[in-house]
């Protein structure tokens, strides 16, 4: 007998814990500023991406946000972070996936198209100024993507490192 040979305990599955999630891709410039959008929804400003649909990866729901926000497919690099979100009525847990975005040529900043009923604009941002448009957690987790670029992914909790510092 295998184990893929055992009946699922379905009371116990169903007593899991679900968490929502999202994925997004942080897009540098040339001067190392971070790309942001305004959504129409929501008073402040984020990295593009998004909730992930039923039985949607991380990566392709990153992916498919790009092209439904940005009308781009560039290429995503490797995952920068995972951010766990702490319950905020009415919003349960969540699990935030940030992908490396890489840098923006210009040409594709031209090609930029924002759906008007979901986006308002987008701009590139210095790090120093990310606390002025968007929630301190997502600062925090936007500053600590930039802190890990080209040295593997880290683990967060509201924006805030749990895994040990590269020297």
């Amino acid at each position: 007998m295998s184990v893929s040979d055992h009946e699922p305990d379905l009371a116990f599955i169903a007593g899991l814990v679900r968490v929502r999630a999202a994925a997004g891709a942080l897009f540098r410039d040339d001067d190392g500023r971070v790309l942001l959008v305004r959504p129409t929804y929501k008073a402040t400003w984020d990295i593009p991406g998004g909730a992930l649909e039923p039985d949607e990866s991380p990566l392709a729901a990153c992916v498919r946000e790009l092209r439904e926000e940005l009308s781009l497919a560039p290429e995503i690099g490797p995952l920068l972070c995972v951010d766990w979100v702490p319950p905020r009525p009415p919003w349960d847990g969540g699990l935030m996936f940030v992908f490396d975005g890489g840098v923006l040529p210009a040409r594709d900043v031209a090609d930029i198209r924002l759906p008007p009923d979901e986006l308002e604009g987008f701009a590139f941002v210095a790090a120093a100024d990310l606390d002025e448009l968007v929630p301190t957690n997502t600062a925090r987790r936007i500053r600590g993507c930039l802190d890990v670029l080209g040295r593997g992914a880290v683990y967060m909790e509201g924006g805030v490192r749990r895994t040990p510092t590269w020297p």
